[in-house]
């Protein structure tokens, strides 16, 4: 008798893992079956992406078409997207395009080559930090611009004074980031490599410049921000016969509204370019990679 209980125990138990194990594979059958396909996620980022500029561009119809505004002064969007599409037709807007980014690859790669290593020298030398310091808090807050006179004046007009300004201006923020994160790196990473028999050019590439990576992003994309500002300004200021701020200025005098929203969007174009394809890159095969940024 015992025996046979047992067995009807053992039976039991045999028969509620089975029920279990089946309501368990049901359970994750039906979980895959509602959770959505790469296509739909894909089809949701694209719509996420999409909302905020189709309700800006609602709001602006609304707003072209109510005529709060004269059209000329505020024109339509298909008025905007024709005025583009005849400007890149005729080369003009791509004349434009490129002469403004190669002055600003040219500023901007001079100012991360000196912001960074400036940068990184005064987080790693109190000397170095004595020195710059001091002429970086001072000369950051004023504004580009203000800066612009004494460049036409030193430099003359043309690309030499545009692409030394862009530099000089967008280097601050790079400074300081850079500066905070080599002295962010956590204390605890430097100790173990050391007592791993780390040396000095160890400890630099694989400890400390990991480590500051995610601040010298940060300051270079408000680097590129700050070189977009003051080369759209300089470029009339300086004289220069092409350029994308040279547009939108020239476009001004004649009322050409369209004109000059179209040059704005191929500044806002190439912005989301260079963060889409150049820092969003660096950064998911960098820090997002090695886990100390989330993606």
């Amino acid at each position: 008798m015992a025996h046979a209980s047992g067995q009807a125990n053992k039976q039991c138990w045999e028969d509620a893992d089975t029920v279990q194990d089946a309501a368990s594979t049901v359970a994750v059958t039906g979980m895959d079956d509602r959770a959505p396909s790469a296509g739909v996620q894909r089809l949701r980022l694209i719509a996420r992406n999409v909302f905020p500029f189709a309700v800006v561009g609602a709001i602006w119809e609304i707003v072209a078409w109510a005529g709060i505004f004269p059209q000329r002064l505020f024109p339509t969007l298909e008025q905007v997207a024709l005025s583009f599409v005849q400007l890149t037709m005729s080369g003009i807007l791509l004349h434009h395009t490129v002469e403004t980014v190669l002055r600003l690859t040219s500023g901007f790669a001079l100012a991360a080559v000196v912001g960074v290593a400036i940068g990184v020298l005064m987080g790693r030398s109190r000397l170095a930090e004595d020195i710059f310091l001091p002429l970086v808090s001072i000369c950051a807050p004023i504004p580009g611009l203000a800066y612009a006179p004494l460049f036409l004046l030193w430099f003359g007009l043309g690309n030499v004074s545009a692409v030394l300004l862009v530099a000089f201006v967008s280097a601050f923020p790079i400074i300081f980031n850079s500066w905070t994160g080599v002295k962010a790196v956590k204390e605890i990473w430097v100790r173990s490599a050391q007592s791993m028999g780390a040396d000095d050019r160890r400890m630099f590439t694989h400890v400390i410049l990991p480590g500051a990576l995610p601040y010298i992003l940060t300051g270079l994309r408000l680097g590129l921000a700050q070189a977009w500002r003051i080369l759209v300004a300089v470029e009339m200021l300086a004289a220069v016969p092409w350029g994308l701020g040279w547009l939108i200025f020239g476009a001004r005098e004649f009322l050409n509204t369209d004109a000059m929203l179209a040059g704005i969007a191929v500044i806002a174009l190439i912005g989301l370019a260079l963060e889409k394809f150049v820092f969003q890159k660096i950064e998911d095969y960098t820090v997002v990679r090695w886990g100390m940024v989330a993606a």
